[in-house]
């Protein structure tokens, strides 16, 4: 009996360290594109934006990985989400408070399209929707030292995405 108790400590004690190896073996992944925000005040307005932040990685963004002239989520995973706390101004059009998807059109040369969506909750642009756009204004893309990993900036004037070699600046009054 006493042996028979034994044998089931010692089988149970053996289990619990299988596993427990096992588990501690694995690895912990590293995200890929995490997922960032910021937030700030523009116009008087609190502007907050959640985002999915790629790297380059050595890789070809603009008319490469994200091709000319097809609506890019401006960032990874689910689309990019713009929240305005009050109705603010973009290149002159008013964009009533809310929540919304930011999504970008590319081109090789000249102007951006930036586009608000009303959809906010969406994955990618999978089922990007052009008839559910609250606005879409044009912008001239800036030149800007390399940025590796997607980045949006909040200023006193607007806010820009900042990825690869390029800027997008969105003004808000």
């Amino acid at each position: 009996m006493k042996a028979l108790f034994q044998f089931k400590t010692l089988s149970f004690l053996l289990c619990a360290f299988l596993v427990s190896s096992t588990l501690m073996a694995q690895k912990k992944e590293k995200v890929v594109s995490p997922h960032l925000g910021v937030s700030g005040t523009v116009a008087g307005a609190t502007i907050s934006i959640r985002y999915g932040s790629p790297y380059v990685k050595g890789r070809k963004i603009w008319g490469g990985l994200e091709p000319y002239g097809k609506v890019y989520r401006a960032g990874a995973d689910s689309a990019t989400t713009v929240t305005i706390s009050k109705d603010v101004k973009v290149d002159g059009k008013t964009l009533p408070a809310g929540k919304y998807s930011f999504f970008v059109i590319p081109t090789e040369k000249g102007k951006w399209t930036v586009i608000f969506n009303k959809t906010a909750e969406q994955w990618g642009a999978f089922t990007y929707d052009k008839g559910k756009d609250q606005l879409r204004v044009m912008v001239t893309p800036k030149k800007v030292a390399k940025t590796e990993q997607l980045t949006y900036i909040i200023t006193k004037d607007g806010f820009s995405m900042n990825w690869d070699e390029v800027s997008i600046p969105v003004w808000i009054k």
